[in-house]
């Protein structure tokens, strides 16, 4: 298998939005990797879609959910599709959240069986990562795959993974951006994807275990919590945003356009320019 190299800077889209028209523009950016949210099935088909519409762009998966794709199917599936566009693309995995799916048992131990299936259907360790944001579960990815993609984390998250982790494991955050908008708008745009994140306990806990608290997750969350999960304002101060997680530790950031029902390739262009 081909070694892959996702680059600096990503964009992460959810496949209920993601067109074949961003994805060409995101790479015509120079965005080396996006990757595709929202659960993709097993039969992987919006990969397919996204590796025909363009030329050399990475894609990987943010994340497929182990309790609705089958992890066999799943791996057939990567074979295909590294078949036809060997050496780009990355199955990444994970254990979804105890509020959105109620077969969600033992997660630690199914995301090791999910992983023995991939082990046995020949998916090569260095081409997959696991969405992990606790100690246990950026350990197993650590031994058994490239590394981790955390989603709604801060800089201090990265910083901490990487001290945990030591040199070697991939560590791909994902960082919301806001398309420019006043501070009220901003702010209440920020909120709207919040809401249903922080009803999911394994976000908040790693929120507060990283500096939040408990006021800055009532409700709607604070102003602090929107202004450091969603940044606004300038394409200079998004950038910043951006650029430390990289400070932090990371070896790879990958963007995603908030509200998503915006187009995002204008806001993904001046981020482009502001990141050099």
């Amino acid at each position: 298998m081909t070694p892959v190299d996702l680059g600096t800077f990503g964009v992460w889209m959810s496949r209920s939005v993601l067109t074949n028209e961003a994805a060409v523009a995101a790479e015509g950016l120079g965005y080396r990797t996006l990757w595709i949210g929202g659960s993709p099935g097993a039969d992987l088909a919006d990969v397919d879609a996204v590796l025909d519409a363009t030329e050399s762009l990475i894609v990987a998966t943010g994340i497929v959910n182990i309790w609705r794709a089958d992890a066999a199917e799943t791996a057939r599936s990567y074979r295909r599709i590294e078949e036809r566009h060997p050496g780009r693309f990355v199955l990444g995995i994970g254990t979804g959240h105890p509020e959105a799916d109620a077969a969600r048992r033992s997660p630690l131990r199914a995301l090791a069986a999910y992983l023995d299936v991939l082990d046995a259907e020949g998916v090569p360790r260095d081409r997959r990562v696991v969405a992990a944001l606790g100690p246990r579960t950026i350990a197993l990815a650590a031994e058994r795959s490239l590394g981790i993609h955390p989603y709604l984390t801060t800089p201090e998250h990265t910083r901490w993974a990487r001290e945990a982790l030591g040199g070697r494991p991939l560590i791909a955050p994902e960082q919301m951006v806001l398309a420019p908008r006043p501070e009220a708008e901003a702010r209440a745009a920020g909120r709207e994807i919040l809401r249903r994140y922080l009803g999911m306990s394994n976000y908040t806990s790693t929120l507060r275990r990283f500096g939040f608290a408990d006021a800055d997750l009532d409700g709607d969350g604070s102003d602090a919590l929107v202004d450091r999960i969603t940044p606004w304002g300038s394409d200079e101060h998004i950038a910043d945003a951006v650029r430390a997680h990289l400070d932090a530790g990371a070896d790879h950031v990958c963007v995603q356009v908030i509200p998503q029902r915006d187009d995002p390739r204008p806001t993904l262009e001046r981020l482009a320019a502001a990141l050099g």
